[in-house]
């Protein structure tokens, strides 16, 4: 046959029907290249040279429980991609132990749909699943969703590791949850309605004794008659929790209770709840994230806690300067302290903060702050407004001096003067990272000069904006570019239009040290004894 009929022939022929994909070829052009140029042999021939040898496939050798363990790694649309490789690889995707499905890797959900119902029907029913995942943000189609749940259930024996994130019946939902007895890993979020914007009740019978990692997003937890909620009491062996955009209903405290807690993650919950009571006493790892609220905190067991991280774009009120003060003393055997600027802007409102004799952080060895943008809201108003407040303490004049500073755009340094030695007082070897995403927003090298031992991590987001020169600085100025002459005024004038100048009500220094650079005066204000007490 010559070169035109075997063409001929080729293109009439129908194309494989387990190669159902469209975009099957496309990942098959990108992997056949790579598995030609990378897994090469190497042989050495009789004069002691190593040479290599492209006509082996070493990939294909292995044993097929060992590439089985490698595809489980992939999203089973990529898994299936490989059936092009070879005669070898055809059918291997269908006997892989997971099964990890994202509808936003397909363009329409028509598109999904069918993928996963043939996924269904393709996969040997004879392997062993150990782990799903299901993610589809919105409404799935309720037949597809119980075929989905039906064929879960009936591979739950040997399931160790579930996550669904969809919008339909929570109902079958929570009902094939709790067939899976050997559940260790479960990550939730289930919705009745996409448009619905209540949150789903998490429910109290949920029994998963083997349970040691649970993420959950977007629920309800009901309290009981004592005004306390605590829907965690029947995993005994959890080890981490992560609680994302969850609400309590009729209670004020929620509780979180367990002896195996390691690590916990709360992001973002509602303020309708005012108190949260720990009593983990093998926690050691805990994250916050908060929007405009920061929870107060209690119980027993804090001590324990090796790793605080604190991040929040801004709280909404004064009050949770104190509330945020009571966090450091509850949590005072920490080694690693993370919190964002705002935090720090939000911690130096505490009157006369830098007087005050941390009795914690004496085995502190790590604080790492990120820099974020101060945005024009009631944060930025506070802090304006703690400045003006200590400005009048000292004399009317600084205050004119100082509000003419603001209508020039003076903004508030990025982080306090003297906030992080404070932190540090009974650590000062303890190390200093700053890192940002936005360094064209912020003088780094003022930062660096201000605070002593301080290492600046710039990096750049690939979200990120580029620097330009035509973007404003919208926080740490200097004060030859903000208010030029305001240090040629008198001493007491001209510590509110330095950058050492403090966000909020802190310690008063000396008039003569006020007229110094912010660079040559080293904050010393946590390192002096006080004879002031704790504001709390």
């Amino acid at each position: 046959m010559n070169i035109k009929g075997s063409l001929r022939k080729t293109q009439t022929q129908k194309p494989n029907s387990n190669c159902f994909f469209s975009d099957t070829f496309f990942l098959a052009s990108l992997i056949v290249p790579f598995r030609r140029r990378s897994i090469m042999a190497w042989t050495r021939t009789s004069m002691g040279r190593i040479r290599f040898d492209g006509n082996e496939d070493r990939l294909s050798d292995l044993p097929e429980c060992i590439i089985l363990h490698i595809l489980s790694f992939l999203t089973i649309q990529h898994a299936v991609q490989t059936c092009v490789l070879s005669t070898r690889w055809k059918h291997l995707w269908k006997r892989i132990p997971t099964l990890n499905l994202n509808s936003h890797e397909f363009r329409t959900l028509k598109i999904f749909s069918v993928f996963l119902s043939k996924i269904l029907s393709l996969h040997d029913t004879s392997t062993a699943l150990y782990a799903v995942n299901l993610i589809r943000g919105r409404t799935i189609e309720p037949r597809l969703l119980k075929r989905f749940l039906n064929y879960v259930i009936s591979h739950n024996t040997h399931l160790q590791q579930l996550g669904i994130s969809v919008c339909g019946d929570t109902g079958l939902v929570f009902n094939c949850i709790s067939s899976c007895r050997a559940l260790t890993s479960l990550t939730l979020s289930v919705r009745s309605k996409w448009s619905d914007l209540l949150a789903t009740l998490f429910p109290k019978s949920l029994n998963l004794p083997l349970l040691t990692s649970l993420d959950l997003k977007h629920f309800v937890f009901c309290g009981d008659e004592n005004g306390c909620a605590e829907p965690f009491l029947a995993f005994t062996k959890l080890k981490s929790l992560v609680i994302f955009g969850c609400k309590v209903r009729d209670a004020q405290i929620l509780s979180i209770s367990n002896n195996t807690l390691v690590n916990l993650a709360m992001h973002y919950n509602s303020s309708l709840h005012a108190k949260i009571k720990l009593n983990a006493p093998s926690l050691s790892t805990f994250t916050y994230t908060g929007s405009h609220h920061i929870h107060e905190i209690c119980g027993s067991g804090l001590s324990s806690v090796k790793k605080l991280n604190i991040k929040s774009a801004h709280f909404s009120a004064s009050k949770y300067a104190l509330v945020l003060f009571n966090w450091l003393i509850n949590f005072a055997n920490i080694e690693s302290l993370t919190v964002t600027s705002t935090v720090l802007q939000i911690l130096s409102l505490v009157p006369d903060v830098l007087k005050v004799k941390l009795r914690c952080f004496h085995n502190l060895k790590s604080l790492k702050v990120e820099l974020i943008q101060i945005r024009e809201g009631s944060l930025i108003l506070l802090i304006k407004e703690a400045m003006i407040e200590k400005a009048a303490a000292k004399s009317p004049k600084e205050v004119v001096t100082l509000r003419k500073a603001f209508e020039t755009s003076f903004e508030p340094p990025a982080i306090p003067h003297g906030i992080v030695d404070f932190l540090r007082q009974n650590s000062p070897s303890a190390e200093v990272n700053i890192s940002t995403e936005y360094p064209c927003f912020f003088n780094l090298k003022q930062i660096e000069e201000s605070i002593k031992g301080v290492n600046i991590n710039n990096y750049r987001s690939r979200f990120s904006m580029r620097s330009s020169a035509r973007l404003p600085r919208l926080s740490v100025r200097s004060s030859s570019s903000v208010a030029p002459g305001l240090a040629a005024k008198s001493a007491s004038a001209a510590e509110p239009a330095s950058d050492a100048a403090p966000a909020s009500a802190a310690e008063p220094a000396k008039s003569a040290s006020a007229a110094e650079p912010a660079s040559d005066a080293a904050p010393a204000s946590a390192a002096e004894p006080a004879t002031a007490g704790s504001p709390n």
